[in-house]
């Protein structure tokens, strides 16, 4: 069972690829919008035409939208263009 602590820096996002329509996401928790974006790609099979992907991450709370690309060989991020 996880301490109260733990469940107070979990939050909840939606996350898809950038060139995919929004209804294609998937609900994702993590600390932050990077630590979703990674989690998403942890448990999700993603096909990409280079070693480079882009997800939108959403705040299901906020409703604040983010933007990474992932090098899929690294796992490095960096904000969208």
């Amino acid at each position: 069972m996880a301490a109260t602590g733990d469940l107070r820096l979990q939050r909840r996002f939606s996350v898809h690829g950038v060139e995919e329509v929004p209804s294609r996401a998937r609900l994702v928790e993590g600390a932050n919008f990077e630590d979703a974006a990674l989690h998403y790609l942890e448990n999700q099979h993603v096909e990409a035409a280079d070693a480079e992907i882009s997800l939108m991450v959403e705040d299901c709370v906020t409703g604040e939208r983010q933007c990474f690309r992932i090098d899929l060989e690294t796992g490095e991020t960096a904000p969208c263009d």
